[in-house]
């Protein structure tokens, strides 16, 4: 069972030779250590709903992404899917757990978007 969340969390990375890698996240004033990557994927999110691509199909010469060199936001989020726990407090809720984290490329930030059961 999966509880779905969109909660802004901080996290620290630290760079592997795979690339960057989720070590700690704070979710809820807690933090939690990412004792394993279970799994880690590449979402293209709805790019053709994005402001940059509504004004390049309506005309709109205020999109200039020719003129400009203004990148087009394809709305990129990478995901990975961890176990981890908030250390000594783990013991008393229950141990580790598996938590989907997700970063939006074009803000560069954080959210906790699914927490396993």
């Amino acid at each position: 069972m999966s509880r779905l969340h969109a909660d802004p969390v901080e996290v620290r990375i630290r760079v592997a030779p795979s690339g960057p890698v989720p070590e700690q996240f704070l979710w809820r004033g807690r933090l939690y250590l990412v004792r394993e990557v279970l799994a880690r994927w590449t979402e293209s999110g709805s790019w053709w709903t994005g402001t940059t691509m509504r004004s390049l199909q309506t005309g709109s010469e205020s999109a200039g992404v020719e003129q400009t060199g203004v990148p087009l936001d394809d709305r990129e989020q990478q995901w990975w899917r961890v176990e981890a726990d908030s250390g000594r407090l783990a013991a008393l809720s229950g141990g580790s757990g598996v938590y989907d984290l997700c970063l939006l490329e074009s803000s560069q930030s954080w959210a906790l978007k699914r927490v396993m059961d």
